[in-house]
């Protein structure tokens, strides 16, 4: 992995972090208050696990995959979270993660998942690696 996929990564892993505490202590303190945006709270932070996890194992076919649906779903997720927080506020009046477009983690939330686009994009597997797993699958 690059310099920049290390950072990635790193920034990915910050925000898994950051997602589980919230949504953690979000759940155990307060969940009738807000139980939808705890629930996306906690949603965005198994997001954000299985996106890391995705990109330091992104070299095989298989994590590459789980990467594009996690970090797409992490795009849309910010995207329709972050419009409904803005067009319905009173669904959204205890922040998440992804509400007002990740306005609580200064729009990190918002601009993560089209960098983490970019780099899949640029890193794809070796061609000769998805021959051999094709091999083996085959066989």
């Amino acid at each position: 992995m690059t310099g920049i996929g290390r950072v990635l990564v790193i920034v990915y892993g910050i925000m898994a972090l950051a997602a589980t505490g919230r949504s953690f202590v979000q759940i155990v303190e307060r969940y009738e208050e807000a139980p939808l945006a705890y629930t996306l709270s906690a949603l965005s932070a198994v997001v954000y696990i299985v996106a890391t996890l995705a990109l330091v194992f992104a070299g095989s076919r298989g994590w590459y995959l789980v990467a594009w649906i996690a970090i797409v779903f992490e795009l849309v997720g910010v995207l329709v979270v972050g419009a409904l927080s803005l067009a319905l506020p009173e669904l959204f009046a205890h922040p998440s993660v992804w509400s007002w477009f990740g306005l609580g983690y200064l729009f990190v939330p918002l601009v993560l998942p089209f960098f983490g686009l970019w780099w899949l994009v640029t890193h794809r597997p070796a061609a000769r690696e998805c021959a051999a797993e094709a091999a083996a699958v085959a066989s």
